[in-house]
């Protein structure tokens, strides 16, 4: 028997249940509800915090690259953006580990301690000694630290999503799942308004002495949160099924890699979500050191850059809730492709916008951009952790995601500022946003459309 043998996710009731059902059965619905927003508080909570390091970690490159490496020449800011690579390159092996954890214990415990690594960790980076201080002590600190990030993000993503996707009702699971995307974007926008906010108060000099430090160290009252939150949750009610019908996975990561049928779905999860690199890295995270260093400092300052790019974060923060409505409206196939084709379609004007070096065209340009994607960001959490049932949906989900993020992702600000020096052409990321949004475009054809089924068990 599985979870949804048991209870109609949508209303709260026992499936043949009579439609008039009395004040208690509406007080138990009201409960359900209420539980599910909190899972999808918690979730969004937790993306944030894991977000947040990634973005002031792409929107500090420079300071970072001032303070940890020892100057700010090309060479140092391609090993601070090697740094930013190394956390990726750990992500796989967090993804292994955690998903068997998630799948053999539960979400709930191991998500809690998840949280409190990333955060720990984005803390201590700001509190490096720098590079003048203890030489080449510093840059290795820092790889390190990007090690334990990436090991704890590698299970935070696919477990997040998991964690929510479980609670939510059928017909309203990519609504409540979309918020954990929201989160991510929200905490882009709060790095960038906060260092934004810092330079401006304070200087650059004062950034580049110690100011920098403050938004890394901010992460331990923001971990603080996250963790209580996720802390007073209960386990969810598709694994807890599991627990009680004694089929949780022995070994889920041997169930996941030896079955055809998973093995399927894992490759589809490498490549279904390769928008999501350009999409995300180079138009959020890259795109303030690009406008800076790409464009020159004298049409951009890093504060005007912050300012371009939280344009967009608002943007595609409004968007991605409509996007996942419409999503459980008509389709997850639909929106994914839309946006996909979207995307093929602006990248090249709008970058040609964005390279003018005039801040309302570079505005423009953006803004476009992160509607057209906003679909993608919307929807492609939601059709991976669909692929999987719940006995291996955690580590089936985390081993494929963390492989495209090494892949399209997390090499994509190196590759970018490489490509950029070797070719002297300014539109490289432009032509990277195309190619992948044709390979999610061909992910797509193979895709099963999940809307509004429950979610497999075993």
């Amino acid at each position: 028997m599985t979870t949804s043998d048991r209870l109609d996710t949508t209303s709260g009731r026992p499936e043949g249940a009579s439609e008039q059902f009395g004040a208690a059965e509406l007080d138990v619905a009201s409960t359900n509800a209420k539980v599910v927003r909190k899972a999808t508080v918690a979730g969004a909570i937790g993306s944030f915090v894991e977000w947040y390091d990634y973005g002031i970690y792409g929107l500090l490159v420079t300071y970072l690259a001032i303070n940890i490496m020892g100057g700010a020449e090309a060479g140092n800011l391609f090993l601070t953006n090697v740094g930013f690579l190394v956390s990726f390159l750990a992500r796989p092996f967090g993804s292994v580990i955690c998903g068997y954890l998630g799948d053999r214990i539960g979400r709930k415990s191991l998500l809690a301690t998840l949280l409190v690594l990333i955060s720990a960790a984005t803390a201590a980076i700001g509190l490096i000694p720098s590079h003048a201080v203890i030489g080449v002590g510093a840059p290795v600190l820092l790889v390190l630290l990007r090690i334990l990030q990436g090991f704890s993000a590698g299970g935070e993503v696919a477990g997040a999503m998991s964690f929510v996707g479980e609670y939510a009702p059928d017909a309203r699971r990519n609504y409540m799942m979309s918020f954990i995307a929201v989160g991510s974007f929200i905490a882009l926008m709060f790095g960038s308004a906060f260092s934004a906010v810092l330079i401006t108060t304070l200087g650059d000099d004062a950034m580049t002495s110690w100011a920098w430090r403050v938004p890394f160290l901010l992460a331990v009252p923001l971990g603080y949160v996250g963790f209580y939150i996720r802390r007073r949750l209960e386990e969810t009610p598709h694994f807890v099924a599991l627990r009680e019908q004694k089929t949780v996975a022995r070994n889920p990561l041997r169930e996941a890699l030896t079955s055809p049928r998973h093995l399927k779905a894992i490759a589809l999860t490498i490549f279904l979500p390769a928008l999501n690199g350009p999409g995300y890295y180079l138009l959020f995270v890259y795109m303030p050191t690009y406008l800076k260093t790409s464009l020159g400092a004298h049409n951009f300052s890093m504060l005007r850059a912050l300012t371009v790019t939280s344009f967009s974060l608002v943007a595609i923060a409004v968007c991605i809730p409509l996007m996942a409505r419409l999503s459980d409206r008509i389709g997850r196939k639909p929106v994914l492709t839309g946006s996909a084709v979207a995307m093929a379609a602006v990248s090249y004007p709008m970058f040609r916008l964005i390279t003018t070096g005039e801040f309302a065209l570079a505005c423009i340009g953006t803004v476009v951009m992160a509607v057209a994607f906003s679909g993608h960001a919307a929807v492609v959490h939601t059709a991976l952790a669909e692929m999987f049932p719940t006995s291996v949906r955690y580590s089936a989900y985390s081993i494929g995601f963390s492989i495209s993020t090494i892949i399209f992702g997390g090499s994509a600000p190196l590759l970018m500022t490489d490509l950029i020096k070797s070719t002297g052409s300014n539109l490289i990321p432009a032509f990277a946003s195309i190619l992948t949004a044709l390979i999610t475009l061909v992910s797509i054809a193979f895709l099963r459309e999940t809307k509004g089924r429950p979610l497999a068990t075993s």
